[in-house]
Parts: C-alpha cells; sequence; structure tokens
C-alpha cells in the first residue's frame, strides 16, 4: 500500500452504525482451497471501529454547477461516471476531497486531465470546470467520497501471523453500492450503546461509539469476503484459546452457535441452526443460518447491521461468519465459510 497522506482529523469519539453491514450480497472471484487439517485461529464476535481511507476518491453521484450565466455540468459532461475512482487531475494525485479542491484552486478555469479507474481499467479523460457564482470556488459538479467509517464484528485472529478477519464482506460504498479501493484504516476500540430491533422489511443496526485515537490493529486489504489485516492490540483476545477450523466437508445442517457482541463490551454464544449449505463457488452466501435463541430474538430480532462477521461455530470447530441478513426475515441470514475467508486473507495480504 502507499505511505498514508495526512488525513482530516476525527472526533475523539464517533457515534456509527456500520454503513457497510450487508443487505446485498458480494460477488466472489474463484473459488476457495481447502483448508489445511489442525489449521486453528481464535473465533472472536466483538465489535470494533473500522475507519476506511480511500485509495483515490470516489464519484457517487452529479449535480450542476450554477455560474450565474446558466448551469453547468463538467464531471458528467467529460464522461465520468458514478463508480469511477478519481486517481489523478493533471500530474496531482489526488486521495481526499481536499486535495482535488486544492487542485481546482490552481487549475482554475483551464482544461484538466483526469485519470481514474473504471471497473479495473483506467480510463482518461479532459475536462474543465465552471466556476461557482455562489462562492466563486471552481466545481467539476461531483460528488465525491474519500472515507468511510463504522462498526463491525471482528471474526478471527491468528496468533501464527498476527492477522485479523472481519465482517465476512467487503466494505461497499453507500451509494454505488461498489468495493472501496483501500489505501489506509484501521479498527478501534469500541462498545455497543444500543440496537435497533430488526423487523420485517426494516433490517435493524447495532449502534455503537468507537474511539478513534484507541487503534487495535491496521487494516491491508478490503475484499468480497471481509476486510483483513494485522491485529497490534491482542488485548480482546486474552483468555481465547484457538478452534480448528472447519472444512467445508465438516460443516453439516444442524446445530450451530453465533459469538457476538451486542451490548456493550460483552461477548456472548447465541442458539442457531445452519439450515442450508450451498454449492462451492457461488456468490457469497455459502451458508443459510436460522436463528433460534430466544435471547437474541427479543434483542435484536435475529440478525442486525453491525453483525456482520460474528462467528459460527459447530461440533467445537469455527465454521465461518455471518454476513447478510434477509430484508423480509431478520431471524434468518447468510454466511460465508471460513475457509473462503482464509483465502482470501491469504491472497490478499500476503
Amino acid at each position: 500500500m502507499k505511505e498514508q497522506k495526512k488525513r482530516r482529523p476525527w472526533a475523539a469519539a464517533v457515534k456509527a452504525v456500520l454503513v457497510m453491514a450487508a443487505v446485498a450480497s458480494c460477488a466472489l472471484a474463484g473459488s476457495a482451497q481447502a483448508v489445511e487439517a489442525g489449521r486453528t485461529v481464535i473465533p472472536l464476535g466483538r465489535t470494533v471501529g473500522i475507519k476506511l481511507f480511500s485509495d483515490g476518491v470516489m464519484v457517487v453521484g452529479f449535480s450542476e454547477v450554477d455560474t450565474g450565466e446558466g448551469h453547468s455540468a463538467p464531471a458528467r459532461e467529460c464522461g465520468l461516471r458514478a463508480g469511477d475512482i478519481i486517481t489523478h487531475i493533471n500530474s496531482e494525485e489526488v486521495d481526499t476531497i481536499e486535495e482535488v479542491q486544492t487542485v481546482l484552486a490552481q487549475v482554475g478555469g483551464e482544461k484538466m486531465s483526469i485519470r481514474a479507474s473504471r471497473e479495473g481499467k483506467q480510463v482518461q479523460l479532459t475536462a474543465q470546470a465552471a466556476q461557482c457564482s455562489a462562492d466563486g470556488a471552481y466545481k467539476l459538479g461531483a460528488w465525491i467520497r474519500d472515507s468511510m467509517a463504522g462498526i463491525g464484528t471482528m471474526t478471527f485472529y491468528d496468533p501464527a501471523t498476527g492477522r485479523f478477519g472481519a465482517l465476512g464482506h467487503g466494505i461497499n460504498d453507500v451509494d454505488t453500492a461498489l468495493l472501496m479501493p483501500l489505501e489506509s484504516g484501521s479498527i478501534m476500540y469500541s462498545e455497543v450503546a444500543g440496537v435497533k430491533k430488526g423487523t420485517c422489511g426494516q433490517p435493524g443496526e447495532l449502534q455503537g461509539a468507537f474511539q478513534v485515537e484507541r487503534d487495535l490493529g491496521s487494516l491491508c486489504a478490503n475484499t468480497a469476503r471481509g476486510i483483513f489485516g494485522q491485529l497490534t492490540d491482542q488485548g480482546m483476545t486474552a483468555g481465547l484459546e484457538p478452534m480448528e477450523v472447519a472444512g467445508r466437508d465438516q460443516v453439516k445442517t444442524g446445530s450451530a452457535v453465533i459469538r457476538s457482541n451486542i451490548d456493550g463490551q460483552a461477548v456472548e454464544e447465541y442458539t442457531a441452526e445452519i439450515v442450508h449449505i450451498y454449492p462451492a463457488g457461488g456468490d457469497g452466501r455459502d451458508l443459510m443460518i436460522q436463528v433460534t435463541d430466544p435471547r437474541l430474538l427479543e434483542t435484536t430480532g435475529g440478525i442486525v447491521q453491525g453483525m456482520s462477521g460474528s462467528p459460527i461455530l459447530q461440533d467445537g470447530r469455527i465454521v465461518g461468519a455471518v454476513t447478510h441478513v434477509l430484508v423480509n426475515d431478520p431471524t434468518r441470514g447468510y454466511g460465508i465459510l471460513l475457509e473462503n475467508m482464509l483465502d482470501a486473507a491469504g491472497d490478499s495480504v500476503n
């Protein structure tokens, strides 16, 4: 990854909900290798604050610039599309909204070249910013995003490598639903402050507060199978024992346990059922999970946003992680096999 640039200061504590938590599926590429026999990791189930800074700035929408002589839409007219990642303006690399604004102020009304990433390919465009009559600033007429923050659940920690995995799905932009390109990021200490209970047609959510000054580790990869990084503060793993990872052939329908953090810092285990195992090579929905624990159903209604990444345990092994909730039935949701997460971690972080 590139060296992290100086960023805007964050507040000392931020209340947020996991905008990355999945209600829609995430596509997978390729198929996982079978997990090595006897592989062990520590299942966690603890929520953390997550902050991610993008590699470039993502175009999430368009607007028109009022020039006083009419309206102009430079971004749309030059061929930019929602989901494009702007990486350079002229020869300047841009990763933040502030950097884009600075370059636009320097270039003014002159023509500029824009380099962007679109669906994995580089595109080169030519644009000319319009001067806004209200404040005199030169603008492209594009809504852009350079970071995201929220809470999510840690799935596993590997003591042998210091690596962690969380969410079981990627962090997607809320407007374009595209995977956010990662420049840098970190996980932070958090507590669950409240729960919005899920109902039919309305997914619930964990509401938490996290401390941006207390980093627990760094993010190295944002993938469709989860986010991964290195844990530098092992405080949340104290007293926890490694557990064998179940391979696909060891997972069966029937009783299971979800390990999750839905109140304060407490991690508890809740009963569930694995009701279906999907064929390999799917779209990230490896398992169908049914929550059966009356305590969890009473408090959350089942699976809610922010629980993504909660480990699924069966027969003394860690099977996978909760990833998605069914909008019309919050008692049920999808899960990813841990062997798929470990495969993605190895491909992304090595």
